[in-house]
This record gives C-alpha cells, sequence and structure tokens, in this order.
C-alpha cells in the first residue's frame, strides 16, 4: 500500500532548520493581495495600515505565513513522512491550522519538528480517500512560535482499515453577518504566491491540471485562507495581526485565479473572542471556498 499508517504515525519525529527575512514576508503577503485594491482600500499603495504588509520599515506579519515561513511547507512535508508514497495529482489540501504562540518575528531562525499524529481512513466515501494529518511544531531560542496541523486528502488511497476520524462540521449563525466583503484575485494570484515556496504544478501548469481532473490550474487553498484572514485583521480587528490566537479552515472548494472571493464575517460567533467566516466564489453562484472557518482572537 502506498500509505503505512502504523509506519506514518510511529515514526521519529523530523526536524527542519527554517530561516526567513522581511523579503519572505513582504512577498507572501504580496501573494495573498497586500497593496491591491478592495472595497475598503481604493488607494493601498499610500494607506498607512496597507503599509504594514508591504514596506519594511513598519512591517508586521500575518500569522498566516507560518505556513509558508523558511519554505517549511507543511503539505510538502507530509508527503515526504516515511509510510507514505503517493501520487501528487491525486493530493488535495484538505483543512489548515495555526495556532500562534507569541507574535511572529519579521526575521527569524527556527526548527520545525514535524509529526503525523493521525491517518483517517475515507473509504466508505466516493473519493475512496486517506486523509494524513501533519503536525508541524516550530521553535526559536525564545521559545514556542507557532503550531500547524494540516490535513491532506489524498484521492483513491482510502479503503486500509484504518479510523474513519472526526467528521465535525460547524453550522453558519443564523443571524445575518456583521460584515460582507470581496477580494477580486489577479488572473496571475497563483503564480505570484508560489514563490513562497508551494511548488506544486497543479497551480501552474495546465497540463498537469488536466491530469488532476481540472480543466485549468486552480488556487493555492492555502492562497484563500491567507486572503480571508488578511481581511478579518483588516476588517474585524482593528488591524492589528498581533490579536490572532489560532485560525482552522476546512478547504470546501476549488477557486480559479481571476475569481472574486466574498467573505461573510460573523463576530463573536460562536462565542466571544471568535470570529467565523463563510468564503465562496462570487463568480459561481456562491460555490464554497472555505468552511468551518474560525479565528480566535484576543
Amino acid at each position: 500500500m502506498p500509505i503505512d499508517a502504523a509506519k506514518a504515525t510511529s515514526a521519529e519525529p523530523r526536524t527542519t532548520e527554517l530561516a526567513w527575512d522581511h523579503k519572505d514576508v513582504q512577498l507572501y503577503h504580496l501573494g495573498i493581495g497586500a497593496g491591491a485594491a478592495t472595497p475598503e482600500k481604493p488607494h493601498p499603495a499610500t494607506d498607512p495600515g496597507e503599509l504594514r504588509y508591504t514596506l519594511e520599515r513598519a512591517l508586521h506579519v500575518l500569522p498566516s505565513f507560518a505556513t509558508v515561513a523558511g519554505g517549511g511547507m507543511a503539505l510538502a512535508g507530509g508527503l515526504s513522512a516515511p509510510g507514505i508514497d503517493v501520487e501528487l495529482a491525486a493530493v488535495l489540501h484538505g483543512g489548515q491550522s495555526v495556532t500562534v504562540h507569541r507574535p511572529l518575528p519579521v526575521r527569524g531562525r527556527a526548527t520545525q519538528t514535524s509529526t503525523v499524529p493521525a491517518v483517517y481512513d475515507k473509504g466508505h466515501t466516493r473519493s475512496n480517500a486517506a486523509v494524513i494529518v501533519l503536525r508541524s511544531e516550530v521553535a526559536d531560542q525564545d521559545g514556542p512560535l507557532w503550531t500547524c496541523d494540516t490535513q491532506i486528502f489524498v484521492r483513491g488511497e482510502g479503503g486500509f482499515g484504518g479510523a474513519r476520524g472526526p467528521a465535525t462540521r460547524l453550522e453558519l449563525p443564523s443571524r445575518a453577518p456583521d460584515l460582507t466583503t470581496e477580494r477580486h484575485l489577479r488572473e496571475d494570484q497563483a503564480l505570484l504566491y508560489r514563490l513562497s515556496g508551494d511548488w506544486n504544478p497543479l497551480h501552474a501548469d495546465p497540463d498537469f491540471a488536466r491530469l488532476a481532473g481540472f480543466d485549468r490550474p486552480i488556487l493555492h487553498g492555502l492562497c484563500s485562507y491567507g486572503v480571508t484572514l488578511k481581511a478579518v485583521v483588516d476588517l474585524a480587528l482593528g488591524g492589528d495581526v498581533s490579536r490572532v490566537r489560532a485560525y482552522t479552515t476546512r478547504f470546501a472548494g476549488v477557486v480559479f485565479p481571476g475569481e472574486t472571493l466574498r467573505l461573510r464575517i460573523w463576530r463573536e460567533a460562536p462565542e466571544p473572542g471568535r470570529i467565523q467566516v463563510a468564503v465562496t466564489a462570487a463568480d459561481r453562484d456562491d460555490a464554497p471556498v472555505l468552511a468551518d472557518t474560525v479565528i480566535d482572537h484576543t
């Protein structure tokens, strides 16, 4: 079997050294739309709040940068774990969470420790899939920085007799959203975002995209993830990235470069200190993009 769940979950933790500086942070922010006009910021190049994402002397770091910092791509790391040997064309990003232990520095050197805490068997579903959960814990000389949990969905690799895993879904609030906004994605958004380290050809190569079952390249799920967090920080958290404590989502559908994301945002949902978001593709009758999306904050 391409996936040996017992071997993957019992393997020794793997460590990787990470390093990044302001250029990596700025490139990531540009890849998720910093500096682009939005309904709230028609002149972003000179907007003081926007310059905190793009100008080195004023820079702060969006917590979702943790998913790409130092080239430590969690998705790629999961595919190289012991006991896992799958075809890249069969892989989709199923879900992502980031827990921030303290604000991310603009420049850093850190150690990433990676494990596979679970491999779930979704062989009973139509897609006959396996879900690999990869945990990445990152710390520098001053202590823990962040923890990432990444769910990797591998089509056609279920049916190995493993546990099904949790099947939790978060209901949207019954009331109207507190905020609704849209974020237009550039035609070259995926080409720009992949410079932060996710080189999967699914996001750039039309031939590879067709092999994976898509008629054209799709946007990285983590790009939509970053676009969403930036919008929430800007609109609901006063532009203060340090207020974010944790951010979780499930990737519910694909996005194509050039489309527009519609974000519906609920404050204090389902409880104080928590924001819930629903993200859809405005150009395709609000097809789901991100679901079960929650930001915990101070």
